[in-house]
């Protein structure tokens, strides 16, 4: 009898310490990867391969990826302001921008300008400035050169891009081509120096 009670409590106490054996041989931990072998179907590796060779969400990594680059410059601190306006590959002072205006004439007894001019806040225009030699002349109009960009004052074959000007001066014959872009809106006079009627000046409306 005491022969049969010690083998039975033999046999209990190995079955009790080889359970937790059977059991980790029986379990795989989610997500755990199989080094060397495939997982068997119907396991959790073996769901992800099949989803991962879905055609329906086939793509989707893709998409994130493509969220990620688009935000790439943004996290780089890259930004690009958008234009306002498409001017071409010379932007604003091309030539195809630009509006050649009436002449001003600086002559002895003759009227500076045909009228008055209204332009647009900017707009990119290119006049030019006659004298005929008759006289010594100029034209003066600080507020009018505060108001515009000079782009350049071409004078012969001289081309002079100045940072501010306030008057043109003719000795002799001469022509003066003055191009720039008018920023201030306003009402703006050239007028000749001494002179004090409305045909010895030019004015200049922008808008």
């Amino acid at each position: 009898m005491n022969t049969i009670t010690r083998l039975m409590s033999g046999a209990a106490l190995a079955l009790v310490m080889t359970a937790p054996v059977y059991a980790q041989d029986a379990e795989v931990p989610a997500g755990d990867a199989v080094v060397g072998e495939e997982a068997a179907p119907g396991t959790q590796s073996g769901e992800a391969t099949d989803q991962a060779n879905d055609p329906a969400t086939e793509g989707m990594d893709d998409d994130d990826d493509d969220d990620e680059e688009e935000a790439a410059p943004e996290s780089e601190g890259l930004y690009e302001a958008g234009a306002m306006h498409e001017y071409g590959f010379s932007g604003l002072l091309s030539r195809e921008n630009r509006s050649d205006l009436a002449p001003l004439t600086l002559a002895s007894g003759q009227p500076v300008a045909g009228g008055e001019y209204t332009i647009k806040s900017g707009g990119y225009y290119r006049i030019n400035i006659v004298a005929d030699g008759s006289q010594e002349l100029a034209l003066s109009g600080g507020d009018f050169f505060r108001a515009i960009w000079i782009n350049e004052i071409v004078i012969g074959d001289t081309e002079v891009r100045p940072m501010g000007i306030h008057s043109l001066e003719f000795d002799a014959e001469g022509t003066a081509v003055l191009s720039f872009v008018a920023v201030l809106p306003g009402r703006y006079t050239l007028s000749v120096p001494g002179s004090s009627g409305d045909t010895m000046q030019a004015v200049f409306n922008i808008q």
